[in-house]
């Protein structure tokens, strides 16, 4: 199955495309945020032409691992992204910017997508 990760920021969202099977992910792009109709009309369309089955949406918990005003933004933005058809899935995203960074990412908001899918995907098959 194809993954699509979502880095969601207030001004843009880094995308990041892969498949379970390989453990891998690929940057696709950066979306720049223009309101919550476009940006789920730009995400259908890569949904429809990467041959998406399910999304993983990073969630910014704060340095405790709690819940915070941004993470109840992205929270809300996920229940919005349900009307695109496939299943979603939140995800822990501290700490994927930095090493997108340290991993010398041209692009670093889809370079955290890569590093978030990457995460779901290792913890998906530690847990077998």
């Amino acid at each position: 199955m194809r993954y699509l990760a979502l880095d969601v920021g207030d001004r843009t969202i880094g995308l990041a495309v892969g498949e379970e099977a390989f453990g891998l992910a690929r940057p696709l792009r950066t979306l720049r945020r223009r309101s919550l109709a476009a940006d789920l009309d730009s995400l259908r369309e890569i949904v429809s032409k990467e041959d998406i089955g399910a999304l993983v949406i990073g969630l910014p918990l704060d340095s405790r691992g709690e819940i915070g005003h941004q993470a109840s933004r992205v929270r809300s933005f996920a229940e919005s992204a349900r009307s695109l058809g496939v299943p979603l899935e939140l995800v822990d995203e501290r700490f994927t910017t930095a090493e997108a960074a340290r991993r010398g990412a041209d692009d670093l908001d889809a370079g955290a997508a890569v590093v978030l899918l990457e995460d779901f995907f290792s913890e998906r098959s530690r847990r077998g």
